[in-house]
């Protein structure tokens, strides 16, 4: 297989399997992600697909998902996200559905027809690195798009009903600017309709632009107990029916569940950790988080 580095996927999509068709971000200047920085952006020669395709084949059990590796891989055209469906269902005409990365701006080149086509030919659960819907954390985390853009091109995926993961990312808004971050972001996901909200903890890494705006003090990092009051105050505000997914390996406190269904329940046992846990004790679990 083909793959020019780590496998990326959340953690939901670990029995999916896995083709690569871009290399690195489309994007790669987010001002906290490092994943990429040493990586162009590349899109996989058919030839290369064609083979991954066959090795996938030659297999002796089948599976019903293939998850699209690379940072975005929607960001490719229509078309060529149409001959990539066409050729899996080819090669392997047992799976059922396609997933993949993509962001907000990945939509831009695609009509609502388009959409509803991608639908048709096995695409869904496109995860979405949103992050944040505050214009301003937007801007300062240099995502490449406004709040307004997120309201406009995920309302397509609606209007397609082509399901979707949204990623919010819990401590974005950094000291005291957390609740805004929460707020906006909710008030932009109820305008919206996303199977999944997918929980994520910023983590910060040495070679990031927010790594060393922290340093020179114009970043200021929330407290851990900070990071809860924001992720209650985002649950509170939010009124969508969706699941909340926050089972990965960035985020010190796991938990899932469907909103409104779970909603209190979630919301007491954020507020049981922050009155019973020490501030020391939060910090211990982020600081030995798996970073990798």
């Amino acid at each position: 297989m083909h793959f020019a580095s780590r496998i990326i996927r959340p953690p939901y999509e670990a029995r999916s399997k896995y083709l690569q068709v871009t290399t690195a971000c489309s994007h790669n200047n987010c001002s906290f992600c490092s994943y990429y920085r040493n990586i162009q952006y590349s899109v996989s020669p058919v030839d290369e697909i064609i083979e991954d395709l066959e090795e996938l084949r030659n297999n002796s059990y089948s599976f019903k998902r293939i998850w699209l590796q690379g940072a975005d891989p929607f960001s490719l055209s229509f078309d060529k996200l149409y001959e990539i469906a066409s050729l899996i269902h080819e090669y392997l005409p047992f799976v059922q559905s396609i997933g993949g990365y993509a962001r907000i701006d990945s939509l831009k080149n695609k009509t609502l027809e388009e959409l509803k086509i991608l639908k048709e030919v096995g695409y869904s659960s496109i995860v979405f690195g949103m992050e944040s819907g505050d214009d301003y954390l937007l801007d300062y985390m240099n995502k490449g798009y406004k709040s307004d853009d997120i309201i406009e091109q995920l309302s397509k995926m609606d209007e397609a009903e082509l399901s979707y993961t949204i990623i919010f990312l819990n401590g974005l808004g950094g000291h005291d600017y957390g609740f805004s971050h929460a707020i906006e972001t909710a008030d932009v996901i109820n305008r919206l309709h996303p199977e999944r909200i997918m929980i994520n903890g910023l983590t910060v890494f040495e070679n990031t632009q927010l790594f060393k705006d922290i340093k020179e003090e114009k970043f200021i990092e929330s407290k851990e107990k900070e990071k809860i009051l924001e992720l209650k105050c985002f649950l509170e505000r939010l009124d969508v029916d969706t699941f909340i997914d926050a089972t990965n390996d960035s985020n010190s406190i796991h938990f899932f569940g469907r909103i409104p269904e779970n909603k209190n329940a979630i919301i007491d046992h954020l507020q049981e950790i922050y009155e019973k846990t020490e501030e020391k004790v939060l910090r211990n679990k982020r600081e030995n988080l798996n970073r990798v």
